[in-house]
């Protein structure tokens, strides 16, 4: 059984052990998870997804991703400010996203809200939330990563007391997680030490002068 330090992957790196339950969290454990995000309609589809996520698995999410993105115009702020009752009725009928009428009408509301910002606001509010990298300890394990930390609950109440919904402290510290924010990737991750072409277990090239 793990506990909670990386583990090695099919292909022998090692990487976090959440990621390691399926293909698709591989992928997007190595190509997305943490990886710096700006643009406000690519953040608004990061906090939408991860406000439909609260109380269910991110695979879930990441599964139907592309349904979502279908039937929210790709998540363009304009276009979803845009939305009528007729498309909430047809979102609330979609089996390709999650039929939460809640969230679903938290989403709508916020790109209402989102709509009349400056172009930017919304990247430069979340980004001005960041901590400093040089204050946080690398998490070793997964008993070391928070799931809120005082950046993601003054984020929340930022978000808040400009109009959004669904954006509590710890779906705007996943938000910070997924959108490289904070690095949490583990110590010893492939990801965090770059070690990918010479996985654990295997003999490294030899150099130049071998």
């Amino acid at each position: 059984m793990s506990d909670g330090a990386a583990l090695a992957g099919p292909d022998g790196a090692l990487r976090c052990p959440w990621a390691l339950s399926t293909e698709d969290y591989v992928t997007y454990h190595d190509d997305e998870w943490g990886r710096p995000v700006h643009g406000d309609d690519a953040l608004f589809e990061r906090l939408s997804l991860e406000a439909f996520q609260s109380g269910l698995s991110w695979i879930t999410i990441l599964r139907r991703r592309p349904g979502f993105r279908a039937a929210f115009a790709d998540f363009k702020i304009a276009s979803v400010a845009e939305f009528t009752d007729t498309d909430r009725d047809r979102l609330l009928a979609d089996a390709g996203i999650i039929r939460n009428r809640a969230k679903i009408d938290a989403t709508l509301a916020n790109a209402r809200v989102l709509a009349d910002w400056a172009p930017g606001d919304l990247d430069d509010l979340i980004w001005s939330h960041a901590p400093d990298a040089a204050t946080r300890p690398v998490p070793k394990t997964l008993a070391d990563v928070p799931a809120i930390t005082p950046e993601s609950s003054a984020l929340s109440r930022s978000l808040k007391k400009r109009g959004l919904r669904f954006v509590g402290p710890t779906t705007a510290y996943a938000l910070m997680q997924a959108c490289g924010l904070v690095d949490d990737h583990l110590e010893t991750c492939v990801i965090r030490t770059g070690d990918r072409l010479n996985p654990v277990g295997t003999t490294p090239p030899p150099g130049p002068d071998a």
